[in-house]
């Protein structure tokens, strides 16, 4: 039997004909600074090929029902296993979606309920916030409502034709509120507040009888509606989805959302929460900590209930073990961080006796204190000994220290990377003298000088989710982390409580920038506006031109620059577009130049080549330099102009995102992780960007697990001791030279650890 996985000439995005053999049934960490090549060798070229071919072995009618997976750009890949891929990607689901659907725990509990709980409500759908059978009809298993707002719906000093009614689409004069204001019910001069109550209630929520309107064309007899009875027909009683954004927002500012009443947020209805086992309904169950359930489940003692509850312990052990213990069932996926997502997209694998597999990680360690690597560390070691093989896209050195077999791509990044610069061992690796390598044996020492905070913004009387009431004073002027082991409460504190209280912070998260297919670094940081300028003023021509969204692009291809073909079930095929060969522009266009360069000349730039360009022949143009300049400020010195921002990274996104925001002083930035994604190498680049906007002038929070970025602080709030409700306190507040000596804190003996202590 084949013992590895051969690839011969990869050269998908920036891989230079990579060939590369690697051992099956072991663990196999790739690293390599951001843009090296690392996910492009796994994840474009491993991955894709597998489920490409596992696709084919489906019959046609299935294949039509599968996602299409285009082949990868490489000579040959022999001895491919079944792939499972267990990214970053937002777990996504919707209000509907908990931690207990996703992992199928939920389904066990319901069998429980519904075979042992008394009285019982019928089968296990009864049981089901997600079926009209158990769902809370007031709420329709949502477990919250959604309802129009009548003080911000009406003006109740106004009349109608003075516009008191707010709603969209009751403009004085409509037909809408001719509906109203001509149905002779009502004195359109009379200010609604003084309205008699059968007034009141028959303009919010009367029908019954048609009102002659008079329209444009002609008049027309319309049925009345309640103003109230209305808007929640024409906004809450429909798919959200099929309305305009314009619309969906206009209609926000009008509603009010509150807990259901009728089921207290539980989802069931009364029948489903009137069934009990020990004193505890479904819903109790779903609200209580994992690590708790499964202390209520061991409890149970009954020949029939005993072996469901043994099942669904066996799944919240898995939970337990890998450092989601503080999570609860009820908990909305849509709410889940990127790491959390992961994590529990690895339990539903855990429980399988497939073998001989292929499991894909991204980053694994995302969102993980160092305590718990260990624990993701176990689970990847206990994967490869039921002979699977397991592939790891990775930076933290706890995780590749594991690793049976290292593959280290670079030697930098875009361009400069898609090389292998190293395979074999960790050892190895520590002497390789590369990038990679030398980080893993050189330890950043403590800083010794911490700057003075110029002031203190205050948190008061924090409870909100695991929070107990703390008191907490972010000081200003100074560098602060906000650490803690996964689940104390870190998030919740920063993200949601501070900046509700001080609503001024620019937050930069990891979420996914909100651009199409055809979004391009410079087109995010405004830059592709003055440089179209630039180059329209030097031909005489409208600035247009030069824009492959508009009347510059390519006729053929309308400016994508190649030629996406569907091929129905088979495989599609992408070729590019041979009219422009790839440029997206057309040939008029690219005629046009500045000092000799076209648009896709300077596209293909840098933003390092591209200060050089227009500082000779831009005219020193200052704006588009200093948008230029954040692209290096952040460590992006690689990426192009016109590269596609869907291609980059959770990390890269995130730095974009701060680029944008790098002009303000006096502000405070809150972060979350910047160091996601991060390179130990370009680590220490980051952290001397946010030494620079503190200097000048600007307060930085970051909640972060890299210790590199806790000894470069000036502040550090230790939140803890533990995870959920185990956590929610403040450790410790206080310089980090001062939580070295802490007693309790994880972080400290992390740090300890890290200086060598």
């Amino acid at each position: 039997m084949p013992q590895n996985i051969t690839i011969v000439g990869a050269r998908e995005n920036n891989l230079k004909d990579v060939s590369l053999t690697i051992p099956k049934d072991r663990i196999t960490v790739f690293t390599g600074v951001s843009g090296s090549g690392k996910s492009s060798i796994v994840f474009d070229t491993i991955a894709v090929e597998s489920q490409r071919q596992l696709n084919e072995t489906f019959t046609t009618f299935i294949r039509n029902r599968l996602p299409k997976h285009e082949r990868p750009h490489v000579e040959t890949i022999d001895d491919l296993s079944v792939a499972i891929v267990i990214d970053q990607k937002p777990v996504g689901g919707n209000v509907r979606s908990t931690v207990g659907t996703m992992t199928d725990i939920y389904s066990v509990i319901r069998v429980l309920f519904s075979r042992y709980g008394t009285p019982s409500a019928g089968a296990a759908t009864a049981y089901s916030f997600n079926d009209p059978a158990g769902m809370c009809p007031e709420c329709d298993g949502v477990g919250r409502v959604v309802r129009l707002d009548l003080d911000r719906a009406v003006d109740w000093s106004k009349s109608l034709n003075e516009g008191a009614l707010l709603l969209p689409g009751l403009t004085v004069g409509g037909w809408e509120w001719k509906l109203y204001a001509e149905s002779g019910h009502f004195d359109p001069d009379k200010p609604i507040g003084r309205y008699t109550a059968e007034e009141r209630q028959l303009l919010l929520y009367g029908g019954g009888f048609t009102v002659t309107v008079e329209m444009r064309t002609g008049s027309a007899d319309v049925r009345f509606e309640g103003v109230v009875d209305r808007f929640t027909r024409l906004f809450l009683k429909r798919d959200t989805a099929t309305m305009s954004s314009k619309r969906q927002e206009a209609a926000n500012r009008f509603t009010a959302q509150r807990v259901c009443e009728a089921c207290d947020g539980a989802r069931l209805n009364k029948a489903a929460l009137a069934t009990r086992i020990d004193g505890l309904n479904i819903a109790d169950y779903a609200r209580l900590e994992v690590a708790d359930l499964v202390e209520v489940l061991a409890r149970i003692d009954d020949p029939v209930a005993t072996p469901i509850a043994a099942a669904a312990r066996a799944r919240l052990d898995r939970l337990v073990g890998i450092g989601l213990g503080y999570l609860s069932l009820d908990r909305e996926t849509t709410s889940l961080s990127g790491g959390e997502g992961q994590r529990l997209k690895m339990v539903r694998h855990l429980g399988s006796s497939l073998t001989g597999l292929t499991f894909i990680f991204d980053e694994p360690s995302v969102g993980l204190h160092p305590r718990d690597v260990g624990r993701l560390n176990d689970l990847l070691l206990r994967l490869r000994d039921r002979g699977n093989t397991v592939l790891v896209v990775e930076h933290d050195p706890d995780v590749v220290a594991i690793a049976d077999h290292v593959v280290d791509m670079g030697p930098r990044a875009g361009a400069d990377g898609g090389h292998v610069v190293f395979e074999g061992t960790v050892e190895r690796l520590r002497d390789a003298g590369t990038l990679t390598g030398r980080h893993l044996v050189s330890r950043t020492p403590m800083k010794t000088d911490f700057r003075s905070p110029t002031g203190q913004l205050p948190v008061r009387g924090a409870a909100l989710h695991n929070l107990k009431g703390i008191d907490v004073a972010f000081p200003t002027g100074v560098l602060t982390a906000v650490t803690g082991v996964a689940g104390s409460g870190k998030s919740t504190l920063v993200s949601q409580v501070f900046t509700a209280a001080h609503p001024d912070a620019i937050v930069i998260d990891q979420s996914a920038i909100t651009a199409s297919s055809r979004s391009t670094p410079a087109s995010y940081l405004g830059a592709m506006d003055i440089i179209r300028k630039v180059y329209a003023k030097a031909n005489g021509v409208e600035p247009g031109l030069f824009s492959f969204n508009s009347s510059g692009a390519c006729g053929e291809c309308a400016g994508r620059g190649v030629i996406h073909t569907d091929l129905a079930f088979m495989d599609p095929v992408t070729t590019v577009c041979q009219v422009c060969e790839g440029r997206r522009f057309n040939d008029d266009v690219l005629a046009l130049t500045v000092g000799g360069r076209s648009i896709v000349d300077v596209l293909d730039m840098t933003a390092a080549q591209a200060m050089s360009f227009f500082e000779e022949f831009g005219g020193g143009d200052r704006a588009t330099l200093r948008r230029l300049r954040t692209l290096n400020d952040v460590g992006l010195t690689y990426l192009t102009l016109g590269q596609p921002l869907s291609s980059l990274s959770g990390g890269e996104r995130q730095r974009i995102k701060l680029a944008t925001q790098l002009h303000r002083t006096g502000s405070v930035y809150v972060l979350d992780e910047p160091t996601t994604g991060l390179h130990m190498a370009d680590v220490g680049t980051l952290l001397a960007l946010l030494d620079r906007l503190v200097d000048a002038g600007n307060s930085v929070i970051c909640v972060e697990h890299n210790m590199d970025v806790v000894k470069r602080a000036d502040w550090v709030i230790d939140l803890g001791p533990d995870g959920g409700k185990h956590g929610g306190e403040i450790v410790f507040e206080g310089t980090p030279a001062e939580l070295l000596g802490h007693p309790k804190s994880f972080t400290a003996e992390y740090l300890r650890r890290e200086l060598g202590r």
